[in-house]
């Protein structure tokens, strides 16, 4: 599995909202320079991020964004699934059907595929924005 680059301006982006304890809400344009993200991505992104209900726009002249969640209930795995979808390592895992063996479940690579995934969706589960933010990590 390969993290595309608009789930790291999206993680870049949660953590600046998420570092942001001075003023409820910042601007598009403040969180591009403070995250050096590009601001075509960045509104691309914050779309998902609002659709998957992690953070909320501000509209007027004072508008932004914020987050919607404390930080210590946001994940990676929140992230990565809210901009790419649901995270697998092969398309055999979710479509059985897929299989290039033609084995569906009794397939021994499988197993072994699903443990892999299954571990990794642990591990940024286990990483929240709040630890993110303390720099824990």
């Amino acid at each position: 599995m390969n993290i595309i680059q608009e789930s790291d301006y999206a993680i870049r982006a949660v953590l600046i909202l998420a570092k942001n304890t001075e003023k409820d809400v910042l601007d598009a344009k403040t969180i591009c320079e403070l995250g050096n993200i590009p601001l075509r991505f960045l509104l691309k992104l914050l779309r998902k991020l609002i659709k998957a209900g992690i953070i909320k726009s501000y509209r007027g002249i004072n508008g932004g964004y914020a987050l919607l969640k404390e930080p210590i209930d946001i994940n990676l795995r929140n992230i990565i699934e809210a901009i790419e979808g649901p995270i697998t390592i092969n398309r055999c895992l979710y479509d059985k059907d897929t299989c290039s063996a033609s084995k569906g479940d009794n397939c021994a690579i499988h197993g072994a595929l699903y443990k892999v995934q299954s571990n990794m969706i642990h591990d940024l589960e286990k990483i929240n924005f709040e630890d993110l933010r303390k720099d824990t990590w």
